[in-house]
């Protein structure tokens, strides 16, 4: 499936960067787990290391700050696990099991990372920790922006288990909509945006056109995930959650022909958001061009750690 996504799909059109403390920041966020307890054993351990979240984060932001890169990075390895234990372990299967876990990693959220009761568990222990980090750089907006995207992400994952416990394929619209929520994109974009110092102001934020490219982009980095994961996913059995998988039970289309309309549905969302960008950009807005290298990296981050993780092989 690798091979068809490399040949299918469009390669973005932006340089490949990577940061210089990859592979030292790898290890460091790979001890963070594991001082946690996210990681039990060492079959989780090296699935977790495959999952290579540092080489993600790296190119996302090659010319971060090291704490602001490791921040990311930490992000990244905690959203593996939560998805590894829905996805693999069967925490994901049943709403009624997950239910608990996505309260009270909710209760740490409503806390902002501020100061209450020791979080119980490892998950939770460490979403405080990403909060509480956050938190320290003194952007309270972008902090609330982030919890409440994560909180977005737990929500949708109960969609998703939901999903799964009736056996349903959502629409291709509908799963459009939720994807860019379970794909937990846009937290990650947010503690992208820790690399910049210069974010845009509320009234650019907002705009309509910032908010539709930002969104395009978010799709970018899901659908090529899509398009790389679904070969590993099928393994087991037919996964709901993913566009091809959508487009066919909505269309009707076999295999091959559901694979090639996702990835002509990228290549076209790829060239919009080229000329969507071109157009912020001609406007000549200092923090809305670092908005948009954030963004654009995480496309050409994705396609590359895509083509390359051995989480996908």
């Amino acid at each position: 499936m690798r091979s068809f996504a490399l040949s299918a799909l469009h390669e973005p059109p932006y340089h490949a960067q990577r940061h210089a403390d990859t592979d030292r920041t790898a290890e460091e966020s790979l001890d963070w787990a594991r001082a946690l307890g996210l990681v039990a054993d060492e079959r989780r351990l090296r699935r977790l290391r495959r999952a290579a979240a540092a080489e993600l984060a790296g190119r996302t932001c090659p010319d971060a700050a090291g704490d602001r890169l490791r921040l990311l990075t930490d992000l990244v390895t905690w959203l593996f696990v939560v998805d590894d234990a829905c996805d693999e372990d069967g925490l994901g299967d049943d709403p009624t099991r997950l239910a608990p876990v996505v309260a009270g990693l909710l209760d740490v959220l409503d806390r902002h990372g501020g100061p209450g009761a020791p979080p119980g568990g490892p998950l939770a222990a460490a979403l405080d920790d990403l909060c509480r980090r956050t938190g320290a750089h003194g952007r309270p907006a972008l902090l609330l922006r982030f919890v409440s995207q994560v909180r977005d992400y737990l929500l949708a994952l109960l969609w998703e288990a939901a999903n799964r416990q009736h056996r349903r394929v959502p629409g291709v619209a509908e799963y459009v909509q939720l994807r860019r929520h379970t794909g937990a994109v846009h937290p990650a974009f947010t503690l992208t945006d820790l690399a910049y110092d210069a974010p845009p102001g509320a009234a650019h934020r907002v705009s309509p056109a910032l908010v539709g490219v930002e969104t395009l982009a978010g799709d970018l980095v899901c659908w090529c995930n899509d398009l790389f994961s679904y070969g590993k996913e099928h393994r087991s059995g037919p996964d709901a959650h993913n566009l091809v998988s959508a487009i066919a039970a909505e269309t009707g289309q076999d295999e091959p022909a559901a694979l090639r309309t996702a990835a002509d549905r990228f290549n076209r969302a790829l060239a919009t958001y080229a000329e969507r960008e071109a157009e912020l950009l001609g406007a000549g807005v200092p923090a809305v061009g670092a908005f948009l290298a954030a963004r654009r990296n995480w496309i050409r981050a994705t396609y590359d750690w895509s083509a390359r993780a051995a989480r996908y092989a």
